[in-house]
C-alpha cells in the first residue's frame, strides 16, 4: 500500500521502458535509451559543476572524552543539512558525465529522509525531477520538505518480511522506474559513485585534518559511507581501526531483523556496498542508548545532532573498554545530520518510552 501526492496527472501511469544500459547488479537503473548525444546535456553538466563549489570541508570538534582524543566531524554543516549532500550531488554528477541522465530524466529514489532531501535540492536547481520513495519512519519536518520542494512524493505503508519498510520502498522504486518514462534510480544502496563521493569528499577532508587516527565509528545504513571512507582512511592511516556501528534490529551484519523506529542507521537488506568496506569490528547499539547518547551530546557537549550520530557516539563509549590503556588514541566519529528532525521522537521524552 502507498500513497502518492502528485501535482502532474501525467506521472501515474504512462507507460515506460527502462533502460538496460546499467542494470548490473548494485547499479543504477536509466529510463528509455536517449543518450547524451541525442539530448544535449552540458547545460546540466554546468550546473553541477557550480553546486560543486557549495560542497565545501565540514568542521571536527572535540569531545571531552577520558582516556582519548575523541573528534566529531560535523556533517550537517553540508548546505542541505546531512553527510547525503556528498553523494547526491556526485552521483547526479557522474550519470551526467556518463550520459545517463538528460534534461527529460525523472530521477527516483528510496530513502528515510537525508538522501531524499539532498536530491530534491539539487534536482531542483539543475532543472530535474525528483520522486521520493518514503515510509512513516521518515520525520515530519523532512516528509513536509519534500512535499513542498517535490510535486510528486510517493510514501508506503506496508512493512516487509523484516518489520521494517525498506524493502517496501525498493519495490516501489522498481514500479515506478517501469513505468515512468526515462526513469533513473539512483540506487544509494548499491552505486559505486556514492561510494566514491565518501571516498573523495569526505575521505579527503579526514586525511587533510588529521597527522595520524587509531580509530573512526561510522554509521552503516546504505554503505556508501562506510565503503569510501574505510577505504580512503586505510591508505592514509595503515593501523587505523574501523569499527562499523549499527542498531540492533538490522540485518546488515548478520543480527536477527526487528522493528526499528529510528531512521539513518541500519537496514532490513544488506546493502551490496557494505562488500567493499574495511571494517575491522562491529558495534550494535540499542535505539534506547541512542536516544541517550545524542541528550548527552547536547547537553554534556552542545552538540545537537540526529539519531545516527547519538549511535555512533554511544559506540565510541562502549567500546572504550577495548581500546589499549597505554596509549590515548585519536578517536573519530561521523555526526551525518542535525537534531532538528528528531525533536518529535529522540529528543521526545514520552516518544521514546516505546522503545525496547
Amino acid at each position: 500500500m502507498s500513497s502518492i501526492l502528485s501535482s502532474d496527472s501525467d506521472v501515474k501511469t504512462v507507460p515506460g521502458q527502462v533502460s538496460n544500459s546499467r542494470v548490473e547488479v548494485g547499479l543504477p537503473q536509466g529510463a528509455g535509451e536517449t543518450h547524451l548525444d541525442q539530448i544535449p546535456a552540458s547545460r546540466l553538466a554546468m550546473r553541477l559543476e557550480l553546486l560543486r563549489n557549495t560542497l565545501r570541508p565540514t568542521p571536527h570538534v572535540q569531545l571531552a572524552m577520558k582516556g582519548m582524543d575523541l573528534f566529531a566531524k560535523l556533517e550537517y554543516v553540508n548546505p542541505v543539512g546531512s553527510i547525503k549532500d556528498r553523494p547526491a550531488y556526485w552521483i547526479l554528477k557522474r550519470a551526467v558525465e556518463r550520459g545517463e541522465i538528460c534534461e527529460e530524466t525523472t530521477v527516483i529514489e528510496s530513502s528515510s529522509g537525508n538522501f531524499a532531501a539532498a536530491l530534491a535540492t539539487y534536482t531542483q536547481l539543475v532543472g530535474l525531477r525528483f520522486i521520493p520513495v518514503i515510509d512513516p519512519n521518515i520525520s515530519s519536518t523532512y516528509e513536509s520538505f519534500l512535499r513542498r520542494i517535490c510535486p510528486t512524493v510517493v510514501k508506503v505503508e506496508d512493512r516487509d518480511d523484516t518489520g521494517g519498510f525498506l524493502k517496501t520502498r525498493l519495490q516501489k522504486v522498481k514500479e515506478l522506474c517501469a513505468t515512468i518514462p526515462n526513469a533513473y534510480w539512483t540506487n544509494q544502496y548499491g552505486n559505486p559513485d556514492a561510494m566514491e563521493a565518501h571516498y573523495e569528499l569526505t575521505a579527503g577532508e579526514i586525511c587533510a585534518d588529521f597527522d595520524s587516527l587509531d580509530y573512526a565509528f561510522i554509521g552503516v545504513s546504505t554503505g556508501g559511507t562506510i565503503a569510501g571512507v574505510s577505504r580512503r582512511l586505510k591508505e592514509e592511516y595503515p593501523n587505523v581501526r574501523i569499527i562499523a556501528v549499527d542498531a540492533e534490529g538490522s540485518v546488515i551484519f548478520g543480527g536477527p531483523p526487528r522493528k526499528r523506529h529510528i531512521p539513518g542507521v541500519g537496514a532490513s537488506i544488506v546493502p551490496p556496498l557494505v562488500s567493499h568496506a574495511m571494517i575491522d569490528d562491529v558495534v550494535w547499539i540499542l535505539e534506547r542508548e541512542t536516544v541517550q547518547a545524542c541528550r548527552e551530546l547536547l547537553m554534556t557537549h552542545g552538540l545537537f545532532v540526529g539519531g545516527s550520530s547519538g549511535t555512533a557516539f554511544a559506540a565510541v563509549k562502549r567500546y572504550a573498554a577495548r581500546m589499549p590503556a597505554y596509549k590515548r588514541p585519536t578517536v573519530l566519529f561521523l555526526c551525518p545530520d542535525r537534531g532538528t528532525p528528531y525533536l518529535d521522537t529522540v529528543f521526545d521524552p514520552t516518544w521514546a518510552t516505546r522503545l525496547e
